[in-house]
């Protein structure tokens, strides 16, 4: 896609993505609201950890129209919790309607909180932070310029995978990367970038 921002209905210019035809409301929230904002806190990394996985081979919008019931499934995805889920839990998901019932993404979102739950507390979060790249990096004037996975999300992954994470690949690991803030993925002329695009240098 080597299109640029897009102005939407209200004039405000957007990413592509957040215009999608199918469900624009659904997808121009989640745009101007969540996406590439800061997410700080295991808990809440983990949930986003969890829906990105569960995201793979699927659209986002099936992800965000289900949300409400992962996290009711998932028992608000409390790491101690969902930790504690045994066999039979992992049989009640498989029969939730309100989730994607997917057997390998359902075990690797409980046995990965039971690696966390091993952790010491903040120590997913600052793991997970400890690879956002640095400010100057490039910033992305069309959708072109997105990458689908980066030295540091391919690094991130590996890291994961080392310490006992499930279904967290370099692509994977990216799109949480994005979705959490830890890049600013908007282009350079979306409304919702959180940081101007880097000018021409003045004396």
């Amino acid at each position: 896609m080597s299109v640029g921002a897009v102005a939407g209905p209200d004039g405000l210019a957007r990413c592509p993505w957040g215009l999608e035809t199918e469900s624009m409301a659904d997808y121009r929230v989640y745009h101007d609201t969540e996406w590439g904002l800061p997410v700080r806190g295991d808990d809440a990394l983990y949930e986003r950890m969890c829906l990105e996985a569960f995201q793979s081979g699927l659209s986002w919008l099936t992800i965000l129209r289900r949300r409400e019931g992962f996290r009711a499934a998932f028992a608000g995805f409390s790491i101690p919790a969902v930790a504690a889920f045994t066999d039979a839990d992992a049989e009640r998901l498989l029969a939730d309607p309100g989730i994607i019932r997917n057997r390998a993404k359902i075990a690797a979102a409980i046995g990965n909180a039971k690696v966390a739950a091993q952790w010491e507390p903040g120590e997913l979060d600052a793991l997970i932070w400890s690879y956002a790249p640095g400010p100057d990096r490039p910033v992305p004037r069309t959708w072109a310029d997105v990458p689908a996975a980066t030295p540091e999300s391919t690094a991130l992954a590996k890291e994961l995978k080392k310490r006992g994470f499930r279904f967290i690949g370099p692509t994977t690991a990216y799109a949480l990367m994005q979705a959490c803030g830890l890049v600013d993925d908007h282009l350079a002329d979306c409304h919702a970038r959180r940081l101007p695009p880097p000018g021409p240098t003045t004396a």
